[in-house]
């Protein structure tokens, strides 16, 4: 639904967005992570035939973002970071309003303006001017103009950003919905527990650069290593020393639980537990220290470097 081959974007002498590859599937949710600077929306720009690539080719639902750009405008729904809502308007003007601008025939524009104000929990508001309304409402109102035409692709820039937790977990489950429908998601987001609980692939940018491209459980073995595990016990364990596994390695003791890397847990974790029962310890619990994707991003970007290092 998103091919992206070698797309290049620079303005004047600057390059923006430097060669980069991407493919997103059908019902796929992608998340574009970097710092700001990096080339997100620039790129959101180029997929939406806002912005002109410099060069290489860039494909959406599969229209050229050059060649065909209205069908491709057709084919997306885009949350910006800038919403553009007009405030003086209400809700059900508002989207009324985008509504002819798609093309949408009046029957099927009220049926979906009413289904999407129910969805987004705005009903009872619908008739209040958008100029009255929260940060996190007018959130969720342009996420709902992004959808209203019922596209195959959404391209979204911090989909939940100023929203309250419950609004933000509506907006979540939405996108998880999007998935099984079959619908293409890329969302451009500095939360990182939303990329990595939404998305199928994490896409790591950095200065125009894909600096790194994979699932969350690829990238942490790729830039983290080998996994880290916890073992709990009842009692105190001061003198016990690391044991000599082959492939074990930063055993730490913090109180009640000791900590360490292997490079096989299939063989040292059963050994590692039979080693502690033999010093005397009740085991409590044995479990793997998840990595945070942050700490992901943050190798990524420290092994690119680059000229904001």
């Amino acid at each position: 639904m998103i091919r992206v081959e070698d797309l290049v974007k620079k303005f004047e002498d600057f390059v923006a967005v430097d060669t980069i590859n991407l493919d997103v599937g059908e019902g796929e949710v992608l998340a574009l992570l970097g710092p700001n600077g990096a080339g997100k929306t620039t790129t959101v720009r180029m997929l939406t035939s806002v912005l002109k690539p410099t060069s290489g080719k860039a494909y959406v639902a599969g229209f050229d973002v050059e060649s065909d750009p209205k069908a491709v405008r057709s084919s997306v729904g885009v949350l910006t970071e800038s919403h553009g809502l007009y405030h003086r308007m209400k809700a059900e003007e508002y989207l009324a309003f985008f509504g002819q601008l798609y093309g949408m025939d009046q029957d099927r524009l009220t049926k979906r303006i009413a289904a999407i104000l129910e969805k987004f929990a705005l009903v009872r508001f619908s008739q209040r001017r958008v100029g009255e309304y929260s940060k996190g409402m007018r959130q969720k109102l342009a996420l709902a103009r992004a959808m209203l035409h019922d596209p195959k692709v959404l391209l979204l820039d911090e989909p939940t950003s100023a929203m309250d937790p419950e609004s933000a977990r509506l907006v979540r489950n939405m996108i998880r919905d999007l998935r099984s429908e079959e619908r293409t998601v890329l969302i451009c987001t500095h939360n990182l527990a939303e990329a990595e609980e939404l998305a199928d692939r994490i896409a790591i940018i950095r200065e125009g650069i894909i600096i790194e491209n994979g699932t969350s459980t690829t990238l942490r073995e790729k830039l983290l290593g080998s996994p880290k595990f916890e073992i709990q016990f009842i009692g105190n364990a001061n003198g016990i020393l690391p044991p000599d596994f082959p492939g074990f390695r930063d055993f730490a003791l913090n109180e009640n639980k000791v900590t360490y890397v292997c490079d096989d847990p299939v063989s040292v974790n059963p050994a590692m537990v039979r080693y502690m029962m033999d010093a005397g310890l009740d085991i409590l619990r044995v479990q793997e220290v998840r990595q945070s994707l942050e700490e992901v991003y943050l190798e990524a970007v420290a092994n690119h470097g680059g000229r904001d290092e």
